[in-house]
């Protein structure tokens, strides 16, 4: 019997960081779709409906919680939003 691989999207216009969670995730048996802007975050999570996503706050196109806004008119799937915000009030 094969072992489930989940599907994880994260979307980051920091491409280094990507490739960086695509080997991580790679060696738990997990696979990674990827998109570099937050335009790009929606049309990926339509067609590979993933098991997480994991957005950046700050993308261009169409930042984090919008996009995470729009996800949420059809879906609850988990999501862990990522930031380099310093600010206290920004990482609550």
């Amino acid at each position: 019997m094969r072992e489930q691989k989940y599907v994880i999207m994260a979307a980051d216009d920091e491409q280094e960081l990507l490739e960086t969670l695509e080997l991580f995730l790679a060696r738990e048996n997990m696979i990674l779709v990827k998109a570099k802007d937050g335009k790009e975050a929606l049309a990926v999570f339509e067609s590979e409906q993933p098991d997480l996503i994991l957005l950046d706050i700050m993308m261009p196109e169409m930042d984090g919680f919008s996009v995470l806004r729009k996800i949420r008119e059809t879906s609850r799937v988990p999501a862990i939003m990522m930031t380099a915000r310093a600010e206290d009030y920004d990482k609550i």
